[in-house]
Formats: C-alpha cells, structure tokens, sequence
C-alpha cells in the first residue's frame, strides 16, 4: 500500500522483517488455523495418517496465504485531515473531517481507518470503509472536545487491511499529523466606560497635525480603507501612484494586561483552578480592548510580553490586530507556572514609560510584592487589578477565614497606591467584577471631583 497527501506509511524493511511483520498480524482465528494445522499434521505423522496430513496442511497454508497477500497488496491511497476550527476555545467542540483516495486503478478491499488522538481529547476514533472504487473517495468525520487548553497532536493516521477471511491485519501509518490549539475560555465583557474617558480610537484623542503646508505634509501610499478626500493629487501625479496626506493620524490608547503565573502564588490544579481562571480572564480582557480599538500586550511576571519585539510592542490596527489576537491566544493556550517568586521583572518593563491602562490578574501577594505591584500604578494612566483569593479557591467555596486579614491589607495597599483592586472569590464571573470595577472607579472620582484620567471602554 502506498498513500500521498499524509504521508508514506511505515512498513517493515528487507524480507526477514517483512515476514515478521506479517506473521504478527495474524488474528485470533489465524492464530488458530495455524495451530489446529500444525497439530493435525503431527498427529498425522505420529498415526500414519495421510488424509489427516492434507487437512493439517490445508489448515496451516489457508492464514499463511493470508498474511502473504495482505502484505503484499499495493493500494495506493491518500489522505487528508481537515480540522473546523483549528483553534477552539476550552469546552467547545471541534469537528475532524478525514478523507480517504483511491489514487490507484484497482479498487482496495475492506479498510479499517483510525486516527491517533490524545485521551484528554476522548476516544480513539474508528472507522470502517467498504470497497473502495478506483479514484473514488471516503470521507468522515468526528468530533473532538477539551477542556484544558493546550496544544493537542492529531494523528498520524492509521490505515488497517484484513483479508475477507479475517485471518489477518496489517496496519499502515501516516507519517504527518495536525495540531488542535485549545485556546482559554473567552468571557464577553460589557462595554463600561470610565467616567470623562473617550474611546480607545477615533474621536476625542489628540491628533497629529501637520506643522507645515499642504505641500510639506509627509505622505504616504494609499492602503485599502483610507478615505479618497486625503489623496494629495500633486504628489500622486509626481509618484505615479496614490498618495495620502499623514494630516490626521489618531492616537490609540494602550493597554497591557498583566498576569501572574508564579506558581507560588496560585493554589491548585485543573480547569475550575484560580490558575486557569486568571488566564481565561486575561484572554477575556484582551479580546475585549481589542475589540474597543485599543493597542494591547500580554505581560507576565517574567517579563515576556504578547506580541513581542516591535516597534513599541503592542498590537497595531486592523489586520495586524487580528494576528497579534491569534498569537496572544496561542501564548495564552499553552503557558503555565512561571518558576519566579516576584513581579520585579514586569516591573522593570512597565516603568519604561507610559503605558496607558494596565489590567493586572494577580495570585497571591506577600508584602514586598504588593508594594512592587503598587509602583506599578505609577507608570500607567489607569490600573484595574484582580487579586485572588488564595484562601477561598483552595478550601471550601466561601474559604478559610484568614486571621492576619492578608487579602484585605493587599487590597487596602494597591487602592492607596490609586489601583481599582477586587478581590476575586471562587468561581466569581469575570463580567459582574468587570462591572463592579467600573462603579467603584466612578465613585472614587466623584469622591475626588475629578473626571479626567486613563481608563477602559
């Protein structure tokens, strides 16, 4: 059997391994018929019986010639894999669609078909296809479900002949394989708004003016979207091409979500962990800001920052948005504990300016890293943190009374520092807190008459 599009199958190698590979595929009856045949013809021997001898021969060649045909049929067959989606959040399902070719002019017998998928992804999925025409197809498909996010290997595909006497089966693999990415659970947020805070982008930000005339302004080549009012006609003609004017280029506000992955700091394991909770929030929150027109990163603890090295290291507009989206939920999908014991490193890389609003997701805090997360809030225009509750998500649902009050001096430090800080309960919804973070800062700047500042929308 040979097969395109998945890959070349493994076979045995040189005529010893060969027939090793087809001797072990014989089946229970093979088995049987072997030995029944064996032991008739010794019987035969040992009595003198020819007769007998014809049988226990018959009995042995029938599965031997089995095994031989099988291994020896040369279908040539391809395969493909298709996943819908390849990226799926936590809980949700996904469907696989196989496909099968008969690429040859003889038409293949039975075929048993198999896909290899990882336990956490439910069972092993098995198929059988009856006779396949010559150039004719199968397809079929399942479905596939998780709910840990990660990084799930699909394949290889196995194929599985059997001769119409069931004496034999012979398997053959796929050499290729497909990824699922299990990305975290995605929670739709409510557009709050801050008080006195415009939009991430368009109206109500500062605008970069041109400080010459109109033949001095810097222009730039015309990109799918801009509006054909600003073609500068004079350098178009120039340049052969269209031209726009850079006269107003609106500013779009920043936003760096902040997530503790220490593994000190979070208590726990599996899907319903405060670990996993923090992580599904902060892919909420940047879905969100995205979707509100911000310019968004993922921060860690480490220091690592979502989309990366850049010119400024947010994500820009549009489609670069979109990419620094998937790339972000890819990070977020596979990323676990963290072996660091303090937030020292973000620290570093947020008092490099002014990076506008900062939603941090923290675990537990000692005193020292409270007053680092504190410090935080200077270099940031507005700060929301979501600090959990140790105590509540690794006891009982309504938690461990905590005698030192440690969750509510932590808060009591992060507020005095000009945080909006919640703590976080077992099991709380992202949405209702989303809300509550958003009255409490509204009275905050009642109480202090004012109604500017950096915020969310």
């Amino acid at each position: 059997m040979t097969t395109g599009g998945a890959g070349q199958p493994s076979t045995g190698h040189g005529e010893k391994g060969g027939a090793r590979t087809a001797l072990a595929g014989l089946t229970t009856r093979g088995r049987s018929f072997l030995a029944a045949g064996i032991a008739a013809a010794i019987c035969a021997y040992v009595l003198g019986q020819p007769d007998l001898l014809r049988v226990g021969l018959l009995l042995a060649a029938l599965p031997l010639i089995c095994a031989a045909v099988v291994y020896r049929t040369r279908y040539r067959v391809a395969g493909s894999r298709r996943l819908s989606p390849a990226r799926v959040p936590a809980g949700s399902e996904a469907r696989v669609h196989l496909r099968m070719d008969n690429v040859s002019r003889l038409p293949t017998g039975l075929l048993m078909l198999q896909d290899r998928v990882p336990y956490v992804l439910g069972p092993r999925p098995r198929f059988v296809l009856d006779r396949v025409e010559a150039g004719g197809r199968r397809e079929v498909s399942y479905r596939v479900r998780s709910d840990l996010r990660g990084r799930y290997p699909l394949g290889p595909l196995q194929l599985r002949l059997s001769d119409p006497f069931g004496m034999c089966e012979l398997t053959r693999a796929f050499s290729t394989y497909d990824t699922l990415t299990v990305i975290p659970r995605v929670e739709p947020l409510p557009p709050v708004r801050l008080s006195g805070e415009a939009k991430g982008y368009g109206d109500g930000r500062q605008r970069t003016l041109a400080l010459a005339g109109e033949d001095d302004v810097i222009p730039r080549g015309y990109r799918y979207g801009d509006d054909l009012r600003r073609v500068h006609w004079r350098l178009t003609a120039r340049y052969g091409e269209l031209m726009v004017r850079r006269e107003e280029q609106p500013q779009r506000s920043r936003c760096t979500v902040l997530l503790d992955t220490r593994g000190l700091a979070h208590q726990g394991a599996g899907p319903d962990s405060a670990f996993e909770w923090a992580v599904s929030g902060a892919a909420s929150v940047l879905v969100h800001m995205l979707e509100r027109g911000f310019s968004v990163r993922l921060l860690t603890d480490t220091g690592n920052s979502v989309p990366g090295e850049g010119s400024d290291g947010f994500a820009g507009a549009s489609q670069e948005s979109a990419d620094a989206a998937g790339l972000m939920m890819d990070t977020l999908a596979v990323i676990d504990h963290s072996d660091g014991t303090g937030l020292s490193r973000a620290y570093d890389v947020l008092r490099g300016g002014n990076e506008g609003l900062l939603v941090a997701f923290l675990g537990d805090l000692d005193e020292e890293q409270a007053t680092v997360a504190a410090k935080m809030r200077r270099r940031s225009g507005g700060a929301v943190a979501f600090l959990l509750d140790g105590a509540g998500w690794a006891g009982e649902p309504n938690g461990v009374p905590d005698p030192m009050n440690r969750q509510e001096e932590r808060l009591r430090m992060l507020r005095e520092a000009g945080w909006t800080a919640l703590s976080v309960p077992r099991g709380a919804p992202l949405n209702e807190l989303w809300r509550q973070a958003d009255r409490e800062r509204a009275g905050l700047m009642t109480a202090s008459g004012t109604s500017g500042g950096e915020g969310w929308s």
